[in-house]
């Protein structure tokens, strides 16, 4: 053997040691324990998982059945855990919450576009496009075959579960076959979620989690303290749909840039607050540079716990729970009155698509569509 052969068989060899080095770490980084069990059976036979994430002293439980967060386990100041998250002891109990009346989406990934659509409509590249009503003359959450309501494809990743679905080009009545992926994985009480997306016709996309929380685990959410960094919402019409005004929070009760308790000005005499029985708005965050950054926090005062939301989304939508009404019994039979917990969407605005001035959520063929979203979890 040659000297140069000599020598490009010692580089060769080098670079292998180096590849699996590099593999061992990133395997070694995996620390998140990841198990997955039967989740029960769809009416039609079809066949649903959940996936155990574990790190330490958290654990998140999602299914395939609309990418559910079916639990949040977390610790309060003094160690003790408690999961955070509203929902069901089984999958019968979301399958039937989800295609009745009362449909709240608990805990569910929500496509194609999260929020409303006003009349159920919008115009793309020339064309209308018509969608379900499910909320009055509006379109909710992409109406009641959305995304929260299909079996995603699972398979384990590094700290996590990746997720993903087809919504073939016409369903709920949205243009192009649209590939959606959805990746959950727990680090260090970091929920993170990526959501990623690509089109083979120009659409829109809008995706979100529609976790319900309640830091305290139980009684209602009125104590907790809220900020949103966010100096301006959207108001909305009698149907909760934007007007197109993006209105300043300061001297109103939707200003929540400073700690406040979600329950301090919920009854003031406020046009915006009759509308939705509460909020139920978009807040337009202060963020304009469409990076990851801290768009919120929540604190529960009695156990300590702490969510910080952090995005890379224009608006968040926070919803107080104001349409639970008892009627709809969780976890043990426990019935989930109103403010039992609230909700922090992370989004484009509502109605988008029909609001030339808003960001626009016009996903092109060709395009990749992606986002992220972390619910960070800690205690003080």
């Amino acid at each position: 053997m040659s000297v140069q052969q000599i020598r490009r068989a010692i580089a060769i060899s080098t670079m292998l040691a180096a590849v699996s080095l590099i593999a061992t770490t990133k395997i070694a980084e995996a620390k998140t324990k990841v198990t997955i069990e039967p989740f029960g059976k769809m009416p039609d036979g079809t066949a649903v998982e959940i996936y155990t994430l574990s790190d330490v002293a958290y654990e998140a439980r999602i299914t395939t059945y609309g990418g559910i967060l079916v639990s949040m386990k977390t610790p309060d100041r003094n160690g003790k855990s408690a999961n955070v998250v509203l929902g069901f002891d089984d999958l019968d109990g979301y399958v039937s919450n989800f295609n009745g009346p009362s449909n709240a989406f608990f805990g569910a990934i929500i496509g194609r576009y999260a929020n409303r659509i006003a009349h159920a409509s919008f115009t793309l590249d020339g064309q209308k496009y018509s969608l379900p009503k499910n909320n009055g003359d509006n379109t909710l959450h992409s109406g009641l075959h959305g995304f929260n309501n299909m079996v995603w494809k699972a398979k384990p990743i590094a700290n996590g579960v990746e997720l993903t679905y087809l919504s073939k080009d016409g369903e709920a009545g949205f243009p192009g076959n649209l590939t959606a992926t959805v990746k959950y994985t727990l680090v260090k009480g970091d929920l993170r979620i990526d959501y990623e997306a690509t089109t083979d016709k120009d659409t829109v996309v809008n995706l979100t989690n529609h976790s319900y929380f309640n830091l305290a685990a139980q009684g209602d959410i009125l104590k907790h303290e809220l900020t949103l960094h966010a100096s301006h919402f959207t108001p909305v019409d009698a149907g909760l749909i934007p007007t197109g005004e993006l209105k300043p929070v300061e001297s109103t009760p939707f200003d929540f840039r400073k700690p406040t308790a979600v329950g301090a000005r919920i009854s003031a005499n406020d046009d915006q607050l009759h509308l939705g029985r509460g909020y139920d708005h978009n807040w337009v965050l202060d963020n304009k540079t469409g990076k990851l950054t801290e768009a919120a926090e929540l604190f529960d005062p009695s156990s300590g716990r702490v969510l910080k939301v952090l995005t890379d989304q224009p608006g968040v939508q926070f919803y107080s729970g104001n349409f639970l009404d008892g009627s709809v019994k969780g976890r043990g039979g426990k019935p989930y009155e109103q403010h039992a917990a609230l909700c922090l969407e992370t989004q484009h605005f509502p109605d988008s698509p029909n609001h030339p001035d808003f960001p626009s959520t016009e996903l092109k063929s060709g395009q990749r569509y992606h986002t992220v979203t972390i619910f960070s979890f800690s205690a003080r």
